[in-house]
C-alpha cells in the first residue's frame, strides 16, 4: 500500500471508532444501568457526557490540527480515545464511567475533526475519491457497530464494547505513522479560541445538568455563561463559532433546522433503543433493529443528494423531517413486543426514508450557503449545531419521561420491568417524551419551507462584510 492509502486506512479506522462508539453505547445502556444501578438519568449521562465534550471541542480540535499539524492532532485524539476507553471498560461505578465517556468525547473531537482534514491535506486536489471511500467504509462500520456491540453485551460483557477499541486504536496509530508523507495543503497557523471553548463547555454543561437532574437553579449559571460565550465570539479575531456567517439567510435557516431535526433524530434514536429492550428485545436484537437506519443512508442518501442538487433542497428539507415526525407518531402505537412487527416496522421504514432524504441535502445546503473558502468552517459549525441539538433533546426528553413516570423508587423504561402499573406508566411516559421529538421534527419541516432554492444553487448571494479591525 502507498503512504496515502495507509493514511486513508488510518482515518477510516479511527473515525469508525468514534462513530461506532456512540451507537454501541446506546445499545448497551439498559444493561449498564442494571449492573451499575444508574437510573434513567445515569443512562442519559452516559450518552450526554460524550456528546457534551465532543460538541464543545469540535471546532477547537480542528483549529489545533490547523496550527500544530493534522496528523499529530489525529494521533493525539486516537491515543486519548483509547485511554478513555480503557478507563470506561474498567469503571467500577457510574461516576467513573461517565467521566471516562467525557474523556472519550475529548479524544473524539480531535480524532473526527482532523480525520477528513488529514485526507484533504494528504491527497490535495485528488481527495474526492479518497473521501468517497472514507464515507463508504465508515458507513459499513456504522451498520456493523450495533450488531457487534449487541452481541458483546448479550454474550460477553458490556465492558468489551470499550476494550475492543484498544487494539483497533493501536492499529490506527500504526497505519497513521506508516502513512506519514508530505501534506499537499499546508498547515494554517492561527489563534485558538480557548475562552470560547471553555465558555461553551461550561454553558452547555450546566444547562444539560439543570435539565437532566431537574436542578433548575443551575440555569442561573448556564444563562450568563452562554451570554458570555456569544459576547466572546463577537469580539475575538478568530472565533470558534463565526457568528457573522449567520447573516446569510440559508446558512442561518439550515443550521436552525439542523438543530431541530438532529434533536428529533437523536431524541427518537436513543429512547427507541432503550424502549425496545424495555419491551423484551435483547441487546443484539436492538442492534439489529438499528440496521435499517444506516442501510437506508448507504443505499439512498447519495441519490437524494443528487435530486436535491437538481431540484433544490427546499422540498427535501421540508418533507424529510415531516416523514421523521410522522414515523415517530406511528411508533407511539407500539405498546407490546408483538406491536413491533406491525406499527414498529412501518415506523422504522418511514423514519429511515426520512433520514436518508435529509442528511445529504441539509449538509450540502449548509456548505453551499457560504463561499467555497469557508466550507471547512461551515462544516464544523453544522456538525457542532447537530451535536448541540442531540445534547439538549436527549436531556429534555429524559426529563419529561422521568417527570411523567412519577415513581421515585423505580426506573422508567427499565429492562426487565414486570410490574403492570410500572410498565403502563413507563409506556405512557415514553409516549409523551416522544411527542417532544415529534414537535421538533415538524418545527424543522416548517423551517425547511424558508430555504431559498435560488441561493442554494448560487443564483443569489448575500454579502457578508468582513469584520473591521480583526473583531466581530
Amino acid at each position: 500500500m502507498s503512504r496515502q492509502q495507509l493514511t486513508l486506512a488510518a482515518t477510516i479506522l479511527g473515525s469508525s471508532l468514534a462513530f461506532i462508539d456512540t451507537t454501541v453505547v446506546i445499545v448497551a445502556m439498559p444493561t449498564i444501568e442494571r449492573e451499575l444501578d444508574l437510573g434513567l438519568a445515569g443512562q442519559q449521562w452516559i450518552f450526554l457526557s460524550y456528546s457534551l465534550t465532543l460538541a464543545a471541542l469540535y471546532l477547537t480540535g480542528g483549529a489545533v490540527g490547523d496550527r500544530y499539524g493534522r496528523r499529530k492532532a489525529f494521533a493525539a485524539g486516537v491515543i486519548a480515545f483509547a485511554l478513555a476507553s480503557a478507563l470506561a471498560g474498567a469503571a467500577p461505578n457510574g461516576a467513573l464511567l461517565i467521566a471516562a465517556r467525557a474523556l472519550q468525547g475529548i479524544g473524539g473531537a480531535f480524532l473526527t475533526t482532523n480525520s477528513l482534514a488529514l485526507l484533504r491535506a494528504t491527497y490535495g486536489k485528488d481527495a474526492g475519491k479518497a473521501i468517497g471511500l472514507w464515507t463508504a467504509f465508515t458507513s459499513v462500520a456504522t451498520i456493523a457497530g450495533p450488531l457487534v456491540g449487541g452481541a458483546l453485551v448479550e454474550w460477553v460483557s458490556w465492558r468489551w464494547i470499550f476494550y475492543l477499541n484498544l487494539p483497533l486504536a493501536a492499529l490506527t496509530l500504526v497505519l497513521a505513522e506508516r502513512g506519514r508523507c508530505e501534506e499537499r495543503i499546508a498547515v494554517r497557523v492561527g489563534r485558538l479560541d480557548l475562552p470560547g471553548a471553555l465558555l461553551a463547555a461550561g454553558g452547555f454543561g450546566s444547562l444539560t445538568y439543570a435539565i437532566v437532574e431537574r436542578e433548575w437553579w443551575v440555569l442561573g449559571i448556564a444563562a450568563p455563561l452562554l451570554g458570555l460565550f456569544v459576547l466572546a465570539e463577537l469580539r475575538v479575531a478568530e472565533p470558534m463559532l463565526p457568528l457573522r456567517l449567520f447573516r446569510r439567510r440559508n446558512f442561518a435557516v439550515v443550521n436552525a433546522e439542523t438543530f431541530l431535526v438532529y434533536a428529533a433524530l437523536y431524541g427518537f434514536f436513543v429512547y427507541f433503543t432503550i424502549y425496545v429492550q424495555f419491551l423484551g428485545f435483547s441487546p443484539f436484537e436492538a442492534g439489529l433493529l438499528n440496521v435499517p437506519f444506516s442501510a437506508a443512508l448507504i443505499l439512498l442518501a447519495a441519490r437524494f443528494g443528487a435530486l436535491s442538487d437538481r431540484y433544490g433542497p427546499r422540498l427535501f428539507l421540508t418533507a424529510a423531517p415531516a416523514l421523521m415526525g410522522a414515523a415517530t407518531l406511528v411508533f407511539l402505537a407500539v405498546e407490546e413486543r408483538t406491536d413491533l412487527w406491525t406499527f414498529g416496522i412501518a415506523a422504522i421504514a418511514l423514519f429511515s426514508l426520512g433520514l436518508a432524504a435529509l442528511v445529504a441535502p441539509i449538509t450540502a445546503t449548509a456548505l453551499k450557503a457560504v463561499p467555497e473558502e469557508r466550507a471547512g468552517i461551515a462544516s464544523g459549525v453544522n456538525s457542532t449545531v447537530s451535536r448541540l441539538g442531540s445534547l439538549i433533546s436527549v436531556a429534555v426528553i429524559g426529563a419529561v419521561i422521568a417527570a411523567v413516570f412519577g415513581h421515585e423508587d423505580a426506573v422508567p423504561l427499565a429492562k426487565g420491568q414486570s410490574d403492570p402499573v410500572l410498565r403502563a406508566d413507563s409506556v405512557h411516559a415514553f409516549r409523551l417524551g416522544m411527542l417532544v421529538a415529534v414537535g421538533l421534527a415538524f418545527a424543522g419541516a416548517a423551517l425547511g419551507l424558508a430555504i431559498s432554492n435560488r441561493e442554494a444553487r448560487g443564483e443569489e448571494r448575500t454579502a457578508v462584510p468582513e469584520p473591521a479591525g480583526g473583531t466581530e
